[in-house]
């Protein structure tokens, strides 16, 4: 009886873990990597770390600043003698959790690229599980963490976005593409002073976006060619990548409707043509609607039968 208990408490205790596990691989949880190959450790060597706890977008802005040491590169009040020229962000649109943690990821370019750069780095942290944002987009938490982090002075000498950053701040240089970027590093290469540290944000487009040029530059292109476009400039660099896809989705089919509707082109077509898709979800949705109906008929059936209050027994005529 003994042996059984302890079989039953043992299953239990495998069955929980499972659950964990899978959990910390949902689809609702992304990466983000943190590296420079120019931070030291406090003892000189190789610093490496890896959080596998579940975090949100704002707890990893946070420990950015802090475990990162981003609060002592970015503020001018905590500079300290390790200094960087240019502290990179890559906000992607591509990567989950599902993708790093397992062997058949979606995207094992990126995932090889971004290793690479992570273990050859001597100063790296991995933050596997993030809390994808629903309301506020990574680069308006990377926005707030940086003002939180240096209230007094922002030590930052130049701050560049891409154009598909969502920032409402107006007097944020954007840049259009990735050899604007390739431009920019080259010229603040020439005229940075001494100390002073560049913000660079990327965003991604996703996969399904051009740029002007009509060539598209995956993830792991932009992430190749920018790295390297500032290692062959002699900058000392640090490096952020995360991933933020969920609302970049919704974002993106949100502002292509706006588009048409503010240039009348397709609003036709927008408001008549039905694809796959619709038709799946407006199959769906009648049959749903039919189901409820067909459900309260029969939960109405069943009552009134349920009331029908008839004899158990009948009494027999008496003869006159």
């Amino acid at each position: 009886m003994k042996t059984m208990k302890m079989k039953i408490v043992m299953l239990a205790f495998l069955v929980t873990l499972s659950s964990i596990e899978i959990g910390f691989a949902s689809p609702n949880t992304v990466p983000a990597f943190l590296w420079s190959p120019h931070l030291q450790a406090g003892n000189g060597g190789m610093d490496e770390a890896v959080n596998y706890q579940v975090m949100s977008a704002k707890d990893l802005v946070d420990s950015v600043f802090t475990q990162g040491r981003w609060s002592n590169i970015l503020c001018s009040e905590k500079k300290v003698e390790q200094a960087v020229d240019v502290a990179l962000v890559f906000i992607g649109r591509e990567l989950l959790s599902s993708d790093v943690s397992s062997k058949r990821n979606s995207e094992p370019s990126l995932v090889n690229t971004l290793n690479g750069l992570f273990t050859s780095s001597n100063f790296s942290l991995a933050f596997p599980y993030i809390a994808a944002p629903e309301e506020e987009r990574m680069e308006t938490l990377l926005l707030s963490g940086l003002k939180k982090a240096c209230p007094h002075n922002v030590g930052v000498s130049n701050i560049v976005f891409s154009d598909s950053c969502f920032v409402e701040d107006g007097t944020i240089q954007k840049l259009s593409d990735l050899q604007s970027f390739k431009d920019h590093l080259l010229a603040r290469k020439e005229t940075r002073k001494e100390g002073e540290t560049d913000l660079v944000v990327l965003c991604s487009e996703g996969s399904e976006s051009k740029g002007q040029s009509g060539q598209s530059h995956s993830e792991r292109e932009s992430i190749s060619e920018l790295v390297s476009s500032v290692e062959q400039s002699g900058s000392k660099y640090t490096a952020l990548y995360v991933s933020d896809p969920y609302w970049y989705t919704s974002y993106k089919t949100l502002q292509r409707f706006l588009a048409e509707t503010a240039t009348g082109n397709s609003t036709v077509g927008v408001a008549t043509a039905c694809d796959e898709l619709c038709k799946f979800k407006s199959s769906l949705l009648e049959g749903i609607l039919v189901g409820i109906v067909f459900l309260l008929i029969l939960i109405s059936g069943l009552c009134c039968m349920a009331g029908i209050d008839t004899p158990t027994r009948f009494e027999t005529p008496q003869d006159s």
